[in-house]
């Protein structure tokens, strides 16, 4: 068999166990949506069996849109874009089952036209964008003994203004009385979410494992800091997509990234029901379902509230008269005593900002911006791409997309993957010599 047929061989293997998952997968989030309605109905997650033919005749035809993540290869923008289906999945779920009185009609469709706005370029646009300014290896390897150093002094800064060792269970009573500069939050925000996971890949990438142990440990100390479930998770959740990328391709992973926790969760309620829903909830409520609550929530209160017409933004806000005197988040805690419920950008950008008959204009410019995302990181080895930008969706699922870039360093790992020299990992990823030597007279070149 010529290499050809092998590798002809691979792509139907890796195309049918994407099917296989993709397809469980999407059962699995209604099956999960409709467990979690038994005992979180106080979230207003409801489920009524009389309606299960309408929720089904909906799901299926948005179902074959799954199809769009076998065709494409791997790139940030499909990692963020199978969760935003994701997302999206589970509101037009709940959407057939809402009590909330608002148009459910015009929303469901608004979220689906909102969902093929943000994948067309997020999917589809990866060519590489030349690159005008690069830095050299060596350059390259003093600036991630920088990153991690810089870690090590955010830590001690922020230590000194709060540092808690509390389980999650007690963390809400302390979060609230933190006190720090607000340029340190932004910092702790941009070292933990972007420059510490940046590092994190590069050390995986290039098989130093003990500094990459090394970040692990300076990003597990900002959960006491922060006392954040993010922080909380983010080292076992690299460190596990360190090993998923090791044993699986690239796309496969993004899938059992959601998929594996998620039936976890169903199994856990169906052994245990409702006796020990500590797992269910953390996992197939606060990281899964929410989002996509989050979505029916906010149709809600703006079908019959102002829209805010972006003054949600700090900048745009003192540009423009603003409705809203506090953040979104503390507007639905006040609305619906859920916590300071914020929300991603197909909530906020989308139906907070313009309603939802407008909705899917904003998401598609944020889909544009993924797209450059894609183009600034096109070069780079999938692996790495996926395992340093794996918080990010997590942070999207639940944050504005202004506030991802700004506050929890999204635009500051475009521009590392920007500036990572193509060279950086190529005695790792099998390239030959020469093949080297072209990369860096390419780089020269640009």
């Amino acid at each position: 068999m010529n290499t050809s047929e092998t590798a002809m061989e691979g792509k139907i293997s890796t195309r049918a166990s994407l099917t296989a998952l993709i397809s469980f997968h999407i059962v699995a989030c209604c099956v999960s949506l409709a467990y979690l309605s038994r005992g979180y109905g106080s979230y207003h997650i409801y489920y009524d069996p009389a309606l299960l033919g309408t929720a089904i005749a909906t799901i299926v035809p948005f179902a074959i849109l799954s199809y769009l993540f076998l065709l494409v290869p791997f790139s940030f923008g499909y990692f963020l874009g199978f969760y935003f289906y994701t997302m999206v999945l589970g509101y037009l779920w709940l959407n057939c089952f809402s009590r909330f009185e608002y148009n459910h009609w015009l929303s469901g469709a608004s979220a689906a036209a909102s969902i093929i706005a943000f994948l067309i370029p997020s999917l589809f646009v990866t060519s590489p964008i030349r690159r005008r300014f690069t830095i050299g290896d060596a350059t390259f390897d003093r600036a991630l003994t920088l990153i991690l150093a810089l870690g090590v002094i955010t830590i001690l800064i922020a230590a000194s203004y709060s540092f808690k060792m509390v389980s999650l269970d007690e963390m809400y009573d302390f979060r609230d009385k933190i006190n720090m500069p607000s340029v340190l939050i932004y910092g702790i925000g941009v070292v933990s979410n972007a420059l510490l996971p940046f590092a994190f890949a590069c050390f995986v990438e290039r098989r130093s494992y003990w500094r990459a142990g090394l970040t692990l440990v300076v990003l597990l100390l900002f959960y006491p800091i922060t006392l954040n479930k993010v922080a909380f998770f983010t080292p076992t959740w690299l460190l596990a997509m360190a090993v998923l990328t090791r044993l699986l391709d690239s796309r496969i992973t993004v899938v059992v990234s959601l998929f594996v926790p998620l039936l976890v969760g169903i199994v856990l309620y169906a052994v245990l029901g409702l006796h020990d829903t500590r797992y269910l909830e953390i996992v197939n409520l606060r990281m899964i379902a929410t989002p996509s609550n989050a979505m029916d929530i906010y149709n809600d209160f703006f079908f019959s509230h102002p829209l805010t017409s972006f003054c949600q933004i700090t900048f745009v806000k003192v540009l423009v008269s603003c409705p809203y005197s506090h953040q979104l988040g503390e507007v639905m805690q006040k609305a619906y005593a859920l916590g300071n419920f914020n929300a991603s950008l197909f909530s906020t950008e989308g139906i907070a900002s313009v309603g939802s008959l407008l909705a899917p204009i904003p998401v598609l410019a944020c889909g544009l911006v993924i797209a450059l995302a894609n183009r600034f990181s096109s070069g780079l080895p999938p692996r790495f791409i996926l395992i340093s930008g794996s918080i990010l969706p997590h942070i999207l699922l639940n944050v504005p997309m202004t506030t991802t870039l700004l506050s929890h360093g999204g635009a500051v790992l475009f521009l590392l993957w920007y500036l990572t020299p193509r060279t950086a990992f190529a005695s790792q990823s099998g390239m030959s010599a020469p093949a080297a030597v072209g990369e860096r007279l390419e780089e020269r070149l640009a």
